[in-house]
């Protein structure tokens, strides 16, 4: 039986975390074993649009991802992916091995805040300074 964890992230193309998820490069997709040991780590290549018009969810889900880590991303995007059984962790940046690793070790906790470029239609903009909480 397989109780590996699969980690999703969205990421730019100089392997960094892409600060909104609807406009990422590819996704990271890292499988974490019992040992909380990356075992695995492959792409996807991301389709051009919002996430949450796209059909990553469903792709994602259907390789076994439950856990999406990502800086900004908009509330319907979040709704996509929760209700294809997906966990989402925001606020998210940097280098994504090593988020993942902290993301295993547990010192890594949603932000709780949705993308508000996203949120205001493309607007103003959002704080790329946010990171993670430890």
């Amino acid at each position: 039986m397989n109780n590996n964890i699969k980690i999703a992230i969205p990421v730019t193309s100089n392997n960094q975390i892409d600060d909104h998820f609807g406009h990422c490069e590819f996704y990271g997709i890292y499988t974490i074993s019992e040992k909380n040991e990356i075992v695995d780590v492959k792409t996807i290549k991301s389709a051009e649009g919002c996430g949450c018009k796209s059909n990553i969810a469903s792709v994602l889900a259907s390789q076994g991802v439950t856990v999406m880590l990502a800086g900004g991303i908009g509330g319907g995007a979040i709704n996509v992916l929760n209700n294809s059984g997906i966990t989402v962790v925001r606020g998210c940046s940097g280098n994504p091995e090593e988020m993942v690793k902290q993301y295993i070790s547990g010192s890594i906790s949603d932000s709780g805040e949705s993308c508000k470029q996203h949120e205001e239609h493309h607007g103003e903009g959002h704080d790329k300074g946010h990171v993670c909480n430890h």
